[in-house]
């Protein structure tokens, strides 16, 4: 049993890059947590997301995903929909920020977030628009079939897709989850509850042609050697209501969440009219 279990913790491919960051991240949340009141939910949120991080990318759990279509859609659906809304919803900014000693943030966090390289980056990636195209067109991407044959024949744009799913999924949650009015926060609390909505129909869409095909779209798979004896239509049927069943379920959630937010704001008489806001611009 000891065995069966070390197997399964024992990374499929091991990545110092991914291990340090992640010890690094937990420590810097340790260290923030302990030095502002944090709530049970958020803390559980946090943590359970950062756990299916590490199960989805340094655990056997890998193998699996490169060796069956099916596993390989949990593991995107993880990476892409639950894992960043679980962080995202736990607030961690100021937690983080909190856990880095104060001559850390004062010689090299604020500098860098006021230098013009950040502020691009930061400005490009947190547009609203840009964000939801990255985060709907990296699922398509990376769904068409040439496209997975490439990641699965190499390693480097394997983990480039893993990752470039995952950073695409904070960027859009971190937007959708804003607890801020706009300004300062970058959509308005009624887009926030939409967006979800809108993101979702295109996934469901390519979720419906995958599970509905009748022929095997991804032989990659075959290539690679499948870990299990399904059958190829099955397991590709079961992949395709994977990303078009939970993946949209867990939209959903992310858009009442947002509904919660807006409620509380509107609730705390946080939401400007327009009027208020040409107002303040004119005074301003």
């Amino acid at each position: 049993m000891m065995s069966s279990l070390l197997k399964w913790i024992v990374p499929w491919e091991f990545s110092w890059v991914f291990l340090l960051s992640f010890l690094a991240i937990c420590a810097l949340y340790l260290r923030g947590s302990r030095r502002l009141p944090v709530s049970f939910s958020r803390r559980l949120s946090f943590w359970t997301g950062m756990a299916i991080v590490y199960v989805s990318l340094h655990t056997y759990f890998d193998y699996y995903a490169e060796h069956e279509f099916f596993m390989h859609r949990i593991q995107q659906v993880l990476l892409h929909h639950l894992a960043p809304l679980l962080l995202v919803a736990s607030y961690p900014g100021t937690v983080l920020r909190a856990g880095l000693p104060l001559a850390w943030r004062a010689r090299a966090l604020r500098p860098l977030e006021r230098s013009w390289p950040w502020r691009a980056a930061t400005g490009v990636l947190l547009n609203p628009a840009v964000a939801t195209v990255l985060f709907v067109g990296f699922i398509l991407i990376w769904l068409i079939p040439a496209m997975q044959t490439l990641a699965m024949l190499d390693w480097r744009i394997y983990r480039f897709m893993n990752w470039s799913m995952m950073l695409s999924g904070l960027s859009y949650w971190w937007l959708v989850l804003d607890h801020r009015p706009r300004p300062p926060g970058r959509m308005t609390p009624g887009v926030r509850v939409l967006s979800p909505a809108i993101t979702m129909s295109p996934q469901i869409l390519a979720g419906a042609i995958v599970t509905f095909s009748k022929s095997d779209l991804y032989p990659i798979f075959e290539i690679c050697g499948r870990a299990f004896t399904f059958n190829v239509l099955t397991g590709q049927l079961v992949g395709g209501v994977i990303m078009w069943v939970p993946a949209a379920l867990i939209e959903s959630i992310g858009g009442l969440l947002a509904l919660r937010q807006w409620v509380r704001l509107s609730r705390n008489g946080r939401i400007k009219s327009k009027r208020q806001l040409q107002l303040e611009r004119r005074l301003g």
